[in-house]
C-alpha cells in the first residue's frame, strides 16, 4: 500500500506540471473565462484542487505521528470555502501548486503501514464530524486530485490545449523476467 501511495503523489506532481504547463499557454482571460464547469473557469478549478489538498493535508497533519513535512501545513490558514480562488494569478498558483506537491512527496515518504491504520477524527466544511481510516482517506485525496485534475484537462483541451497522456499507467514501471 505504501508504494502504491508513494506512486500516487509521484502521480499527482507529474500531472499536475502537466495540466500546469498546458495552462500557461493560454492567456489570463480564457483561463479566468467561466466555462460552464463546476468550479466555473480553469482557474477556479486549479484553485479548488490547491483548496482542497490544502484542507486535507491540514487534517491529515493532526496525524498523531506529527509527520514533519506537514509542519507547515499546520500553521497554514483552513480555506473558508471549497471555491476560494486562493491566487487569481497562474504563476503564483502554480508556485504554490509546486509547493504542496513536494511536501506530499515528502510526507509520503514519512508514512508507516501503522499510519495508515490510524483512525482520524476530523470535521468537514459543514462541521459535520467523521472518524475514518487513514489509508482510505488517502485513496479519496488522490482520487479527488484525479478526478478534479481530469476536469481541468477537459477545459483545457476545449481551449486547444491538449495535456498529453494522462494515465497512471505510464508511471508503472514494466517487471523483467516471467
Amino acid at each position: 500500500m505504501l508504494s502504491h501511495i508513494r506512486r500516487l503523489a509521484s502521480y499527482n506532481r507529474w500531472m499536475n506540471a502537466k495540466v500546469y504547463d498546458a495552462a500557461a499557454k493560454l492567456p489570463a482571460q480564457e483561463l479566468a473565462r467561466d466555462r460552464a464547469a463546476f468550479f466555473g473557469s480553469i482557474m477556479g478549478t486549479l484553485n479548488h484542487l490547491v483548496v482542497a489538498d490544502t484542507i486535507w493535508l491540514k487534517r491529515f497533519a493532526s496525524h498523531p505521528a506529527k509527520h514533519p513535512a506537514l509542519e507547515p501545513l499546520r500553521a497554514a490558514a483552513m480555506p473558508s470555502a471549497l471555491d476560494q480562488i486562493l491566487f487569481a494569478d497562474l504563476s503564483a498558483l502554480r508556485i504554490h501548486r509546486e509547493q504542496l506537491d513536494a511536501a506530499i512527496i515528502r510526507w509520503t515518504t514519512e508514512l508507516s503501514d501503522a499510519d495508515l491504520a490510524h483512525v482520524l477524527h476530523y470535521s468537514n466544511m459543514k462541521g459535520v464530524p467523521a472518524r475514518k481510516r487513514f489509508g482510505a482517506l488517502l485513496t479519496h485525496f488522490f482520487n479527488h486530485q484525479t478526478h478534479h485534475r481530469g476536469q481541468a484537462g477537459t477545459l483545457l483541451f476545449q481551449a486547444g490545449q491538449d495535456v498529453g497522456v494522462t494515465d497512471l499507467l505510464a508511471l508503472i514501471p514494466d517487471e523483467t523476467g516471467t
